[in-house]
């Protein structure tokens, strides 16, 4: 799969380096991450470089810099944010801590249209920000190609050389012209026509048939969602049906009567699938957790433990027997999976009992270099039931990361008179507990704001939750309160447990969401939607309900789902007629800074 016309990718350790790579892929060139450290002649034998985002700061000692003499290459360069602010340096440009952090959408003006990389932009187009510094002097031969309100110089070039820099992201589908722009990279480098799905899938089987030799079988961990069924059969495909087993471990944080449903119909897909029922023990472990990292390592290790006894019990000894996983490149990149990169979670394939054995060669994971999208794409090359393909990612920790135990909060008091809400006849509260979130590459633990149901517009209160996120550092999430227009009286804390009481709650409100969808014939437009119980309600001894449906292709970035107003009357006026629920709040953060999850 070399080619003469492939692009490298510098990895700063951004969320983003692999998803460049994913759409550069997605337009045809073959693309390959490098690290930062390099010797100069590997990187010159490259059609274009790019240089991925990341969570340093380059003015910052110990910052990920390039090797003497880097910029001088007759290579193409496109840097994106920390790889924009990282050519902007070290050409003798200027990079500072920004007043205006940025974090979501914004609108881009073109300048120059005739720059070989804004060829077909349109002249005011929606880019993606992620990012706390910004350039503020640029260096000698650059000149601006388009701005945005909080950022001059979004968009340099100097085009004898053929050198770009952007502080947006290109390469996340919230951008919306950002293919145009990669694509003008790939015609400049002359790359293309390298790189497809069909391809990998040929190159993948070769090498699975020489990972797994005769006499050596595959034990799937199956989680029932589209990557662990795409991996079991790309496996089966490889080494032959009767080489491969699949394990369900039933933890006890299955949504409402899955375990049946996922017999049913993998069995009808040709599956070898044992169901192994851990609930008692997984419960006993995290009834009491709360802290997201810790409940997220207690899975995988159980998990692990439950493989164990699955395998003894089956007789599949170790030395004829590999453990296979579904894991996908998003579970690695967030996991800290390469050199710079700040850890966002850690998955529950990724724990280090998994990476040991990783690295002992005794794990096979045959999608990990793919994102969802090619997941799907992949999956229908191998005649997965389309309904299969179009499931929502459901997370294989399940429900654990959806049930929100953690200790009530003190609320910080701010002041947000300065962003103008009254006068829209908007109330914010904050809620008395912390959520996960991703602000500038790197995970935050911060409160979430709630707004009253002050318009039906779903523009305005997008416009609310990106100013509040991008101007009060304490909060990374915002949600909205469907039918409360005032708040009358105090939210209430009630302690949940990570036990089947609690997760029964939970199987009961995410079973009538997802119904609902179905129903409403909406499921196929959004990507995925947890649906999360947090400790906080309107009575005493009652629980709040998190609707956290979103839009993305990816998982790396996301946005809200703009939902139809009446459809989301029913869903709460049904969740609120359950016994326990007397709150229903509706999640308007984009990914970044929310993550999908909750934690």
């Amino acid at each position: 799969m070399k080619s003469d016309k492939k692009i490298a990718v510098v990895d700063f350790g951004g969320q983003y380096a692999h998803l460049i790579a994913s759409r550069i892929r997605r337009l045809g060139a073959y693309t390959e991450i490098l690290s930062n450290e390099e010797p100069l002649s590997v990187y010159e034998s490259y059609a274009g470089i790019i240089l991925s985002g990341g969570p340093s700061s380059v003015y910052e000692k110990g910052a990920p810099l390039l090797p003497e003499g880097f910029f001088k290459t007759s290579v193409p360069i496109l840097g994106i944010c920390y790889g924009h602010q990282l050519l902007m340096k070290a050409l003798g440009g200027e990079v500072v801590s920004s007043n205006s952090k940025e974090y979501g959408p914004a609108i881009l003006e073109i300048q120059n249209p005739d720059s070989l990389l804004s060829k077909s932009l349109s002249p005011k187009t929606k880019v993606w920000m992620s990012h706390g510094d910004e350039v503020v002097r640029m260096p000698e031969g650059f000149t601006i190609v388009a701005s945005s309100d909080n950022c001059r110089y979004a968009f340099v070039s100097n085009e004898s050389k053929k050198q770009f820099g952007i502080q947006f992201h290109p390469e996340v589908t919230h951008s919306e012209e950002g293919e145009v722009l990669l694509k003008n990279f790939v015609t400049l480098c002359g790359a293309g026509s390298s790189w497809s799905i069909y391809q990998f899938l040929e190159k993948q089987i070769s090498e699975l048939q020489k990972k797994v030799p005769v006499g050596k079988n595959v034990f799937l961990l199956v989680s029932g969602g589209v990557d662990s069924s795409v991996a079991y059969l790309l496996l089966a495909k490889a080494l032959g049906k009767d080489r491969v087993k699949g394990l369900l471990v039933d933890t006890g944080f299955m949504r409402k009567d899955e375990v049946k449903d996922l017999m049913d119909n993998l069995h009808q897909v040709g599956f070898d699938l044992t169901i192994w029922d851990e609930s008692e023990i997984f419960y006993q472990h995290l009834q009491n957790e709360f802290e997201p990292e810790k409940k997220r390592r207690i899975v995988g290790d159980l998990f692990l433990e439950a493989q164990g006894k699955a395998t003894d019990s089956l007789g599949l000894d170790s030395e004829h027997w590999l453990l296979g996983q579904g894991t996908i490149y998003p579970d690695t990149i967030e996991s800290g999976g390469t050199k710079h990169s700040h850890k966002i979670k850690t998955h529950h394939n990724r724990v280090p009992q998994i990476e040991k054995l990783i690295q002992e060669g005794k794990i096979i994971e045959p999608i990990a270099d793919l994102y969802k999208d090619e997941v799907r794409e992949l999956g229908r090359l191998l005649g997965l039931p389309v309904r299969w393909i179009e499931r929502h990612p459901f997370p294989g920790p399940g429900l654990v990361v959806r049930m929100i135990a953690s200790p009530e909060t003190h609320p910080p008091k701010l002041d947000f008179s300065d962003l103008g809400l009254t006068a829209k006849k908007a109330e914010v509260k904050i809620l008395p507990i912390l959520s996960v979130g991703v602000q500038g590459d790197q995970r935050s633990y911060a409160h979430c704001a709630v707004l009253n149901d002050f318009t039906t517009n779903w523009n305005e209160l997008d416009e609310r939750a990106v100013e509040i996120t991008n101007f009060k550092k304490e909060i990374n999430r915002v949600v909205f309160a469907p039918g409360i227009t005032s708040f009358s009286g105090p939210f209430h804390y009630t302690k949940l447990s990570l036990d089947k009481e609690h997760s029964d709650i939970l199987r009961d409100a995410d079973s009538i969401v997802n119904r609902i969808l179905y129903e409403e014939s909406i499921h196929n437009l959004i990507w995925q939607m947890p649906v999360v119980l947090v400790p906080v309600g309107l009575q005493e001894k009652t629980y709040g309900v998190v609707l956290r449906p979103v839009e993305s292709t990816e998982a790396m970035t996301a946005n809200f789902y703009q939902m139809d107003r009446k459809i989301l009357e029913r869903i709460t006026k049904e969740l609120l007629a359950l016994p326990l629920i007397s709150l229903v709040l509706y999640d308007l953060t984009h990914k970044p800074p929310g993550t999908i999850e909750w934690e």
